[in-house]
């Protein structure tokens, strides 16, 4: 049983991180003798992270160390419990604690093993969505962040997780100058799950400014690294995956996948004579998966990383994620945005003018599919973000496939 030591009721809200803690210390409800304590930060009526009770040390560095938020608001709430736990006042300010009986069959004594040194976890707890995941940060007795751990709670993020692992085990060989990713520390099962132990990179360092010559330059480099291949798009092996996608998705009744695989493949039909080179893409680069550091940009989550892409998927993925969730633009607004400055976004990857909006077309495409396909077996709902834009998406691509625009017309 996971008792709290605070005053603030538990209610329906607090399922899921009580289903995280039961994921995590499966049989701690029949164990006697040890405990592990967290505190729920910034309570336990919305908890954003919980972080290891054992020192106010390894509060702070829990807190700063799991990556840098992206924004003020953010900063400055995570600053706060910073100060309260720095100052000695993390009982008044921060008093829900989370209290597990341990009897050794734990996420945490499974990593204290496979690691082979003491250590401390804190426990990310995000907001409703289908990818949602039990993500530990892994500290040692020194307070330092060694290193991150997922694990697949569901068919959806078991699969995610088995991605990531193969992506990284893929890249592993492989020398950037202008990336650095997370190497595996461990992967395997625990307790049913698929598991990642990967090292820390330091996400919570201050970035650089942002510039998009040398983000342009890490997105490339990651794009060719295994390789690349002009092809006709539809004889191509992307061609064909996107057929298997299309057709897995229409098998599942989606609202809105009938008119997504129709538009799909009129869209394959339209442009099948055109060649595009055809690389590797992170899947989900983006400002928060991502920090420009002075002689690297450090990345990490790729669990979406796929190879038989069109080159330069990536730009356009971190330019219409970042308009839509950093800058607050509509999503109808930041789509027809997105096709509408395609040549310039896919300049840098020389992809010729003519075609540039066409690539924005497939890889709207793609995005609707991860959409729709979550939502069809995450077993919850898709993020705010992701909400907002599917029917923009759907929209659009639809206006793409039936009603092209003159240019497009012409190059058909």
């Amino acid at each position: 049983m996971i008792t709290q030591e605070a005053s603030a009721p538990a209610v329906k809200s607090h399922a899921h991180m009580d289903d995280v803690m039961q994921t995590l210390y499966p049989r701690g409800g029949r164990a006697r003798g040890r405990r592990v304590q967290h505190i729920a930060v910034p309570n336990r009526a919305t908890p954003r992270v919980l972080v290891p009770a054992d020192s106010r040390k390894l509060a702070i560095s829990a807190l700063l160390r799991y990556a840098r938020p992206a924004s003020f608001l953010s900063r400055t709430k995570r600053a706060a419990a910073v100060a309260a736990f720095a100052t000695g006042t993390d009982a008044v300010f921060l008093p829900d604690r989370i209290v597990t009986p341990v009897d050794g069959t734990d996420i945490e004594s499974h990593l204290r093993s496979t690691l082979g040194t003491n250590i401390y976890i804190g426990i990310a707890i995000g907001p409703a969505r289908t990818n949602r995941k039990p993500v530990l940060q892994v500290l040692n007795s020194t307070a330092d962040t060694i290193a991150f751990a997922k694990l697949g709670a569901n068919w959806l993020t078991h699969e995610l997780v088995a991605n990531e692992i193969a992506a990284l085990r893929e890249l592993a060989p492989t020398s950037l100058l202008h990336v650095q990713f997370p190497r595996i520390l461990h992967a395997g099962a625990w307790n049913g799950h698929n598991l990642l132990v990967q090292e820390a990179l330091p996400g919570w360092r201050r970035p650089q400014r942002l510039d998009y010559v040398r983000l342009a330059t890490a997105m490339n480099e990651l794009a060719t690294c295994r390789g690349t291949k002009i092809a006709a798009v539809g004889e191509s092996p992307y061609a064909a995956q996107l057929h298997g996608k299309l057709a897995l998705l229409h098998d599942r009744t989606n609202a809105g996948s009938v008119t997504l695989t129709e538009a799909a493949r009129k869209l394959l039909e339209l442009h099948s004579h055109h060649l595009v080179q055809f690389g590797a893409w992170h899947g989900d680069w983006s400002p928060w998966n991502m920090s420009m550091q002075e002689d690297t940009v450090l990345l990490w989550d790729f669990e979406r990383f796929a190879s038989n892409v069109p080159v330069g998927f990536d730009a356009l993925h971190y330019a219409l994620q970042d308009d839509v969730v950093t800058h607050g633009t509509g999503a109808d607004t930041a789509v027809a945005t997105l096709l509408d400055e395609a040549p310039h976004i896919l300049d840098p990857f020389n992809v010729p003018y003519d075609i540039a909006r066409t690539i924005a077309s497939f890889y709207l495409v793609d995005l609707a599919i991860r959409y729709l396909s979550d939502r069809a077996v995450g077993g919850t709902g898709l993020d705010a973000a992701s909400r907002t834009l599917l029917p923009a998406l759907l929209h659009h691509i639809s206006r793409e496939a039936y009603a092209p625009t003159e240019e497009a017309a012409d190059n058909v």
